[in-house]
């Protein structure tokens, strides 16, 4: 049987540059993924001065924030933070289907992780059980994935034989 290589990331963040892009509407709520996702990198090796933060108006807005961090501070990896939270139309899923379908296609474009730590949920309580609540912060878990991702890229990019 012939030998493969394996490519795996890891949650050694030294030396990477974040982006993250937190939306302001339900801001109760973001500022905890905000707050989760900045802990996650602290205790993964990423300084606070290679964090660069954009806060835009909601979660619509976070497609083209990030395109434009990306252009301008080339981070290895960005986290898009948001609350979409369902109310008495239909609005949310729609706007919760375009900014994913935006953020993923953005991802494939610029070729680096683009996170996608919007909750999508039905009820304030739900978001919050996932913004720091009982189940976790999401926040947090979106830049754990930053980190993966971004370390996994690095090492698709070294040459054969150069890894460990």
């Amino acid at each position: 049987m012939t030998s493969h290589r394996e490519i795996t990331g890891n949650l050694e963040g030294q030396g990477l540059r974040i982006g993250i892009v937190v939306a302001r509407f339900n801001q109760a709520i973001t500022s905890s993924l905000l707050d989760g996702a900045q802990k996650a990198l602290e205790e993964h090796g990423v300084r606070a001065q290679d964090v660069t933060i954009i806060r835009v108006p909601g979660s619509f807005e976070l497609p083209v924030a990030a395109k434009r961090l990306a252009k301008r501070h080339t981070p290895d990896a960005i986290v898009c933070l948001g609350a979409i939270i369902h109310h008495e139309t239909d609005h949310d899923r729609y706007l919760a289907q375009a900014v994913s379908q935006s953020l993923a296609a953005l991802a494939r474009e610029l070729e680096i992780p683009v996170v996608f730590g919007v909750l999508t949920t039905e009820t304030e309580q739900q978001a919050a059980e996932r913004a720091g609540g009982s189940l976790g912060n999401r926040g947090h878990d979106a830049a754990l994935t930053a980190i993966e991702m971004a370390t996994l890229l690095r090492r698709v990019d070294e040459p054969e034989g150069s890894g460990p």
